[in-house]
């Protein structure tokens, strides 16, 4: 491969159909049915942070954060492929299509054709 298309490789950004601040529904794994809001993106490792998803136990020395140190819960990384947004109109899962308004291009809602 040449050196310019490794460079071109490395500022590709992924683009993908959840954004921070969305409410999720997870429909697979250990947590399937969890619903919960999109705290950050992991983009190079294509993982999703989400409010009371997957929690794991950590311990931890003390400082000065945490005094005391010992066992803290905690959300881990899970894989973007495994959530699915929630409908605002319905509240049902939904996939999520990308269309042209004017000059912007937006995200809508599958099942209602509403714009997220």
């Amino acid at each position: 491969m040449s050196k310019n298309k490794q460079q071109q490789q490395k500022r590709f950004k992924p683009k993908y159909h959840i954004k921070t601040g969305d409410t999720v529904v997870v429909i697979s794994g250990e947590d399937k049915g969890t619903e919960g809001r999109v705290l950050r993106i992991l983009t190079k490792k294509g993982k999703a942070i989400v409010e009371g998803v997957n929690i794991i136990t950590k311990h931890t020395k003390p400082d000065a954060e945490n005094p005391q140190g010992g066992l803290v819960k905690k959300e881990a990384p899970i894989y973007i492929a495994k959530l699915m947004l929630i409908d605002p109109k319905s509240g049902e899962p939904t996939r999520v299509g990308r269309k042209k308004e004017g000059n912007k291009i937006v995200r809508y809602a599958k099942k209602s054709g509403e714009v997220i």
